[in-house]
């Protein structure tokens, strides 16, 4: 049987106790569990002395934490048992059965997550951040879609942050994926404030389906530094990262650095040397993040099987023509892209997203330099590049 929150456990004095502690003034994740193994837990903390405080706390925060609360805090203190008190709203203390163990482990975890939806997301083993640009190209965000949406349907629970761009693709393709898939957005906010404002539905779709998750206090608005302190959860939840489009300044490239300093895997899609948004991606290969093509190549490394087949498309079922056109024009051989794209009339657009559902599919293999083969039941081993 799962913990209680705080608020439940020990009434709204523990509750109080915990906001307190966490958002005095000075006190970050560090000095809160500094504290906590000191003197025990918040309540504990709070029943200190001022010369017992300070032989953890540098006087100035010592002296701020017993003092009274400033205003900002007072109405979080306020606030907080209400909107605790609604179905599916929770506030998860480190001494919480059901906080989740992958954060533990970080170097500096949130003591506290206010959380809107299904908590037993958090339990989940198989959590992947799909990350990237806020501004990505046309390809780049149906990649991050495509990906989302078959990591999804292989039962992944999806880790992103709810921006623009590829985060919210990550979300939407998670959500759709075929027999419903789940995904957990991770915010720069406050747990009842959306940032961007644009995603407003597709923040109300994850509080039903999936999980709004921050370690910011009710009422905290975007501000700039809460963002790389939110990435650190969103790789420290998740065994790996897929970045899949990304510029070479960019929140997604320290994601994947903290993805890296916590032991996770680190996955990168490829893109071509004309895009501005895959250079951050093509350094994360040159410093060793695995390649990868297609969402089975996540699945294997993370040792989680294989995707399902293409919404829609059953073993054998025909392509839509189109999808069937790029095939038939690739025929036996191997072609590069530009020639394929001559050979078949379409937008450079229209094409990548045919070639990345004939992947998805297994009928396409890339090769080294962009070339392209087509894959045939029958082939025991992979496409050897003949250098045609």
């Amino acid at each position: 049987m799962h913990a209680q929150t705080a608020g439940q456990r020990g009434g709204n004095a523990e509750l109080l106790a915990w906001l307190r502690l966490n958002y005095s003034p000075g006190i970050g994740p560090l000095a809160v569990q500094r504290l906590l193994r000191a003197f025990g837990l918040p309540q504990q903390v709070l029943s200190r002395d001022l010369h017992s405080l300070q032989q953890v706390l540098p006087p100035r925060e010592a002296t701020a934490l017993l003092a009274e609360p400033p205003a900002a805090l007072r109405a979080l203190l306020e606030r907080a048992p209400d909107w605790l008190s609604q179905p599916g709203r929770h506030l998860i203390t480190l001494d919480d059965a059901r906080y989740p163990r992958a954060l533990l482990h970080i170097a500096d975890p949130p003591p506290l997550l206010w959380a809107w939806g299904e908590l037993s997301l958090l339990a989940r083993p198989r959590l992947l951040a799909v990350v990237g640009s806020r501004h990505p190209s046309a390809q780049g965000e149906r990649d991050a879609h495509r990906f989302a949406q078959a990591l999804a349907g292989a039962g992944v629970t999806v880790v992103s942050g709810l921006a623009h761009g590829v985060d919210a693709q990550a979300h939407r393709g998670a959500l759709q994926a075929e027999g419903g898939g789940s995904t957990i957005a991770v915010l720069g906010t406050g747990c009842d404030r959306v940032y961007p404002a644009a995603q407003r539905e597709l923040a109300q779709d994850i509080a039903r389906d999936g999980l709004l998750l921050s370690e910011w206090p009710l009422g905290a608005p975007a501000l700039a530094h809460h963002f790389p302190r939110r990435n650190r959860i969103i790789s420290g939840l998740a065994c790996g990262v897929l970045v899949t489009e990304a510029a070479l300044r960019s929140g997604s490239l320290i994601t994947a650095r903290l993805a890296a300093e916590q032991g996770r895997e680190v996955f990168a899609l490829p893109g071509s040397i004309h895009n501005p948004m895959a250079r951050g991606c093509h350094r994360l290969l040159r410093d060793g993040a695995q390649l990868v093509e297609t969402p089975d190549d996540i699945l294997r490394e993370l040792g989680w099987g294989q995707a399902p087949a293409a919404p829609g498309a059953a073993p054998g079922a025909p392509l839509a023509p189109p999808a069937q056109r790029v095939l038939d024009f690739l025929g036996g051989g191997i072609l590069g892209f530009d020639a394929l794209l001559a050979r078949s009339g379409a937008t450079a657009a229209r094409l990548n997203e045919h070639l990345l559902e004939l992947e998805l599919l297994g009928l396409v293999a890339r090769l080294p330099g962009g070339r392209l083969q087509r894959v045939t039941p029958a082939d025991q081993q992979p496409p050897v590049d003949s250098g045609g």
